[in-house]
Formats: C-alpha cells, sequence, structure tokens
C-alpha cells in the first residue's frame, strides 16, 4: 500500500485528546494519581530498551512513551470491497522491533479520521500503531446503515496493518467507541486475523433500547419528571424505528460477543450517561465468561463520561480523558503475550432501568400515524376555506368555537411534530427551558391542546343548537383528543 510519511506533532484541533503523560496503571487497577511519565529516548543502550520491551511483553510496566515528535503519520487507502476510505496510520519512530497495532472504530454518525486522530497519536507515544479512516458513506445514513459492512471496513483495516513493515501481524487488534463497540466485536468475531478486542462505552442491549434510554436519561437530567418522559423518549423512539428511520436499531450484542474468542478489554466511565453502563457491564462479563472467553477485563474509570473524559456527573463536559486511560489500554495491548485472568469491575451507578422496546400495536402504527396527521392538518386549514363558503352563500352559525378549535388545533399539531423533530436531531440532549417538570415549549403545546380539546366540545355543541359551519374542524377536534393524548400533551 503506497502512502506518504511525516513526522508529525499533534494534529490540529486534536489539544483536547492529549493528555499529560502519566505513569502506567496495570491492567487491573487503573490509578487517577498524577505522576511522571519515564520516557526512554531511542538512543539508550540496547540493554535497557530490551529490559522494558520485555517487562512490557510480560505485562508489568507499559511500554516506553515516544515523544510527540516522534510519532510518524502515513497516509494511506483502504480498499473494503467496491468502497475506497482515506486513512491515516499513526506510528512510533523505528525501534528495530516489530510493534502491536490497532484499528480505531469511531462512533455514529459522518465520522473523519481527524475525529480520532488524537487519540490514535496517544497510543503511538505509547507503543501501538494506530490506523484510523474516514467512516464510509456509501451504505451508511440515519435511515441506512449496515454493521456488516462497517466490521468489513474494519477488517480491510486490520488486513492494512498486518502487512505493514514494523507491525507484527499476530498482534492487530480493534478498538471500538459507543457504535463502534457494536460494530468491533462484530468484526472481531468474523475473522481469527484480530488478535484483540478494546471497546469503550459500547451498548449491551440494541441501539434503539439504549437510544431510548439515553433520551430518557438527558431528558431526566433537564428536569422532565414522571410520565412526561415516556412519550418524548419511547413513544418518540419507537415511532422511529416503526418508520424506518433508524438503522440497525435490532442489532443484538449478546450473540455477537458469544462468538469473540480473542482477550478483550471493555471499559466504561463510572459517569455514563449514553448507554446504561451497568447493564452494558455485566452482559458483557456474562456473555464473555458464558462463552468461555479466556481473558476479559471490564473496567469502570472512575470521574469518566461516555468518552471516558474528565466529567463531575458525565454531563458536564470536558476537554480532558481521565488519567491513566491510554497507559490502561496500551499497558494491556503490551501484556498480551501473557494474557490476564478474566476479571470485571462492580458496575457503576444507573439510575433509570433500560427497558425493552415494544413494536407499535396496529393504532400507533406509522400508516396510522400519518394518516391521522393528514386526517388534522386538512381539517383544521381547511376549515377557514369551508367557512368562507359558508358565508359567500349567506349560510348563518356561530363561528367563535370552531374558529378557535381550527387555530388551536393547527398550531398545536404543527408545534407538536416539529418539536418531537427537534428533541430527534439533538437526542433528547437539550430540550430547552423546564418548568413544572416538563419543557417551557411542551407546556404551551399542552395548554393548546387543552383548549382545542375544550373548543372541541364547545364546537359540538354548537353545531348541536344551530348548525352551520365547523363540521370540519370537530372532526379534527375529536381526531385530536386521541392523537395528543397519545403523545402525552394531556399528563399533568
Amino acid at each position: 500500500m503506497r502512502g506518504r510519511r511525516a513526522a508529525t506533532r499533534r494534529p490540529r484541533g486534536e489539544r483536547s485528546e492529549s493528555p499529560r503523560p502519566r505513569a502506567s496503571p496495570s491492567v487491573n487497577r487503573p490509578s487517577n494519581k498524577k505522576g511522571e511519565h519515564f520516557m526512554l529516548s531511542l538512543s539508550k543502550s540496547s540493554a535497557l530498551s530490551a529490559l522494558f520491551a520485555a517487562l512490557a511483553t510480560l505485562g508489568l510496566v507499559a511500554a516506553p512513551a515516544a515523544t510527540a515528535d516522534a510519532v510518524v503519520r502515513t497516509e494511506v487507502t483502504i480498499h473494503s470491497g467496491d468502497v475506497r476510505l482515506r486513512g491515516m496510520i499513526y506510528a512510533p519512530a523505528a525501534t528495530g522491533r516489530r510493534a502491536p497495532a490497532v484499528v480505531m472504530v469511531d462512533g455514529a454518525g459522518p465520522r473523519t479520521l481527524d475525529k480520532t486522530a488524537g487519540k490514535a497519536a496517544e497510543f503511538a507515544r505509547r507503543g501501538v500503531v494506530a490506523l484510523v479512516y474516514d467512516k464510509r458513506t456509501k451504505g451508511y445514513s440515519q435511515t441506512s446503515r449496515s454493521f456488516p459492512a462497517l466490521a468489513q471496513d474494519a477488517l480491510a483495516g486490520v488486513r492494512l496493518l498486518r502487512a505493514r513493515p514494523g507491525v507484527d501481524p499476530a498482534r492487530v487488534g480493534l478498538w471500538g467507541f459507543s457504535e463502534g463497540g457494536w460494530v468491533a466485536p462484530l468484526a472481531a468475531s468474523r475473522s481469527p486475523e484480530v488478535a484483540f478486542l478494546v471497546t469503550v462505552g459500547a451498548g449491551g442491549h440494541s441501539p434503539e433500547r439504549v437510544q431510548v434510554w439515553s433520551n430518557a436519561n438527558f431528558l431526566a437530567h433537564a428536569g422532565v419528571t414522571g410520565a412526561r418522559i415516556r412519550p418524548l423518549a419511547v413513544n418518540l423512539t419507537r415511532v422511529m424505528v416503526g418508520a424506518g428511520l433508524f438503522g440497525a436499531s435490532g442489532h443484538e450484542p449478546a450473540p455477537v460477543l458469544a462468538r469473540v474468542h480473542q482477550p478483550v478489554l471493555a471499559l466504561w466511565g463510572e459517569h455514563e450517561r449514553s448507554v446504561p453502563a451497568a447493564d452494558s457491564s455485566k452482559i458483557f462479563a456474562a456473555t464473555l465468561r458464558a462463552a468461555g472467553n479466556p481473558s476479559h477485563t471490564i473496567k469502570i474509570l472512575p470521574g469518566a463520561d461516555h468518552g471516558l473524559m474528565q466529567s463531575p456527573d458525565g454531563f458536564a463536559e470536558s476537554d480532558r480523558f481521565v488519567p491513566g486511560y491510554f497507559d490502561l489500554v496500551t499497558s494491556w495491548i503490551h501484556g498480551l503475550g501473557d494474557p490476564p485472568a478474566s476479571s470485571a469491575d462492580a458496575p457503576p451507578r444507573q439510575d433509570l432501568a433500560a427497558e425493552p422496546v415494544t413494536p407499535l400495536a396496529w393504532w400507533e402504527s406509522v400508516p396510522v400515524q400519518l394518516g391521522a396527521l393528514v386526517v388534522l392538518l386538512a381539517a383544521f386549514a381547511g376549515y377557514p376555506v369551508a367557512a368562507l363558503i359558508r358565508r359567500r352563500r349567506g349560510a348563518a352559525g356561530d363561528v367563535r368555537w370552531p374558529a378557535l378549535l381550527a387555530g388551536t388545533g393547527l398550531v398545536t399539531v404543527l408545534g407538536t411534530v416539529l418539536y418531537l423533530g427537534y428533541l430527534l436531531a439533538t437526542a433528547a440532549r437539550e430540550p430547552g427551558p423546564v418548568v413544572a417538570g416538563r419543557p417551557v415549549v411542551w407546556l404551551v403545546l399542552q395548554v393548546l391542546a387543552v383548549a382545542a380539546a375544550v373548543a372541541t366540545v364547545g364546537t359540538a355543541l354548537t353545531l348541536r343548537r344551530t348548525g352551520g359551519a365547523g363540521r370540519l374542524a370537530l372532526t379534527g377536534g375529536v381526531l385530536l383528543i386521541g392523537w395528543a393524548a397519545y403523545w402525552g400533551l394531556f399528563v399533568p
């Protein structure tokens, strides 16, 4: 594979992913204590270098960290079927020994290699070659994503690294973050060429179940309480899945983990808020143990969030990784010549249960939802036209209640759809100001829904007494009451 090589400092824009070097903790006991990171110059005696290399192989010490200007970048192209992906290899300066290597599988969304470049450089400074690459766009979108295709890309990266000079082909593994925590195990389960697996913030449940839990978690943190959470977190995700707007939503990770026989290091932050870490860590440990995996290490890093960044609660963002993260991973990789015995930290606190996601019933199915929206919009938007026609024909009638119903009903429907779309786009992380246990926008929509319900009753009584315009609006009002109840607009 042809490439361009250049010695490099830390990549631009990756300041936040480059913590100061710290002493490497053991595999089974990560440390948050600050300490010196002893760095060996390549000009030191070969005997001293050999001693540290031997100790690293035994897992007793971490491999020496290279200096920033000793990291070498090589741009490459990954060939995965008919897809070509831009990649970048971060490697320590040549030492005369073949190094272990890792392919880095990033999280959800249209990720470029720049997102992971800083972490790759940190691995290289600690003696582990790292490959990062742009995520494919063909076959990957919000509505259509293929984990098998993403796993194929990761395995193409493994093959590329195994063929490179300076890389030990028997020590090339995978690192997967977030969504990559579903993809990397799938790739490892499909190829004996993968020597090890590292996951960060991986979900032990299906993506749809994790998404519901995450939405509920962030809404609760914002101050949304009680039964008000369900329509905004659960119903919204279920309808999204039913509409085919959530690719790979039903992927189940446990059967895949049962086929992973390579050594596994699975990491979660103590303050994980994007995936249910207690459930996930227990599922990983139980599944790997039951499948006879010979070496799996489950670690919970104190003071860390989803991406293992420092955070006091998992919601406050930081630009620094928790101390010891990179040393923990690289010392574990260097020590796989003698894999550690399986171990698992106690699961972290998890305030919300991750409930199973049930399929939509017929009356809440996507066709019914779309049909209801069409009728509602036609009824409320069409009322002014119908009223104008009756007036030109000289027909009399009280139009106050029907007019109020049409106005409040139309704003309620459009506002609800737009706000739910906003929550979907932001993964419910920014619901806006919250008052009385509900977002202010939702409170306004609830007031409008109640007004529309009252206007529905008023319209029905008016039509019964005097007749006149309003039958179209009344049809919309009756339907709106059921639709609004489903979306929680009448929850007190």
